[in-house]
């Protein structure tokens, strides 16, 4: 089912970072982040339970509760559910809340989530809704056995909320190709709008381009892209996909620094206006605990790219032949 969805900027705020992901972000902070971002003139936020237990999904309700409910678009992911019952932490989201969190597919589990995160967001209603991390990287060999309790479970489920009006679309919310791929070539179930994060991105798109982009673009529904820069891998960061940065990436970044430099070209410009040129992307969330970085995220999608930039990445190899390149 074919959603018409229409992303402001073709830029939304992703909130994994507010959920204190890898540091303890100081609440001052992270709601001066969300305020700019509406400020900028932002319109579409996504997020989930997994980002500190409810954390992100906190803050932001704080911030957007303020505001005309019509105004925005808001995402949340169901295939976690936050417990009473408490736990140290470590990983990702060790500095986010305590609350145990069970993963959870079902039916019964979907709506169950979905409830939760509506009472965090303080908000009656959720515009996407993605299945979250139902994939090898989180999973390992499980994700074949949840991704079929998720068929029988979560898709019949959003499938029935789109149908009804309740939601405006659904998909998958994954690191890796694979499970979106599988789950638009379902005749029973039908996503309609899934989340790509590290998938689709100047650093890394190959195999997003083989099946995943194809398919996307062919369902009439799309994908929204998230971490454009590969944890920050792009711009100089320590991470690459949520874990720490090998040497082998680095070097790989330092070519395309050597290009940029050559050309004049901020590789944060030239990472957002490539994750949005396809015709299958209907939108990029970057994620960040900066008030300023979201004027610097817009400022970067009306950037001017000189076209001999596009040329010498494909002419290195550094980008597919195949890939869309960004037309000013």
């Amino acid at each position: 089912m074919k959603n018409d969805l229409n992303i402001k900027h073709k830029l939304g705020l992703g909130t994994a970072p507010l959920g204190n992901m890898f540091r303890d972000v100081p609440e001052e902070e992270a709601m001066k982040t969300i305020q700019s971002a509406w400020n900028e003139g932002i319109r579409y936020f996504d997020t989930a339970p997994f980002y500190g237990a409810g954390l992100a999904e906190i803050r932001l309700g704080e911030i957007l509760s303020a505001y005309n409910r019509d105004e925005y678009l808001l995402s949340s992911k169901v295939g976690r559910i936050v417990l009473d019952e408490m736990e140290e932490k470590e990983g990702l989201f060790e500095y986010g809340r305590k609350n145990k969190i069970k993963t959870d597919y079902t039916e019964e589990g979907t709506l169950r989530s979905i409830e939760d995160s509506l009472k965090r967001l303080k908000t009656d209603r959720l515009d996407m809704v993605y299945v979250h991390d139902i994939s090898p990287d989180f999973l390992g060999d499980e994700w074949v056995t949840k991704f079929d309790e998720a068929r029988n479970g979560a898709f019949k489920v959003l499938d029935r909320l789109r149908d009804e009006g309740v939601i405006k679309a659904w998909g998958l919310g994954v690191n890796t190709t694979t499970p979106i791929e599988v789950a638009l070539e379902l005749e029973e179930a039908h996503p309609d709008l899934s989340l790509s994060a590290t998938q689709y991105t100047l650093l890394q798109h190959e195999r997003a381009l083989e099946r995943m982009m194809p398919l996307a673009e062919k369902s009439g529904g799309g994908l929204v892209i998230g971490s454009a820069f590969n944890s920050g891998a792009l711009l100089g960061g320590d991470h690459f996909d949520y874990q720490k940065i090998t040497p082998e990436i680095k070097a790989r970044v330092d070519k395309f620094n050597e290009v940029a430099l050559n050309h004049g070209v901020k590789l944060k410009d030239a990472a957002l206006q490539f994750s949005t040129a396809h015709p299958a992307v209907k939108a990029v969330v970057t994620g960040s605990t900066r008030p300023d970085r979201i004027k610097e995220d817009l400022q970067a999608l009306k950037a001017n790219i000189p076209g001999d930039f596009w040329k010498e990445l494909v002419e290195r190899g550094l980008v597919s032949a195949r890939a869309p390149i960004p037309k000013k």
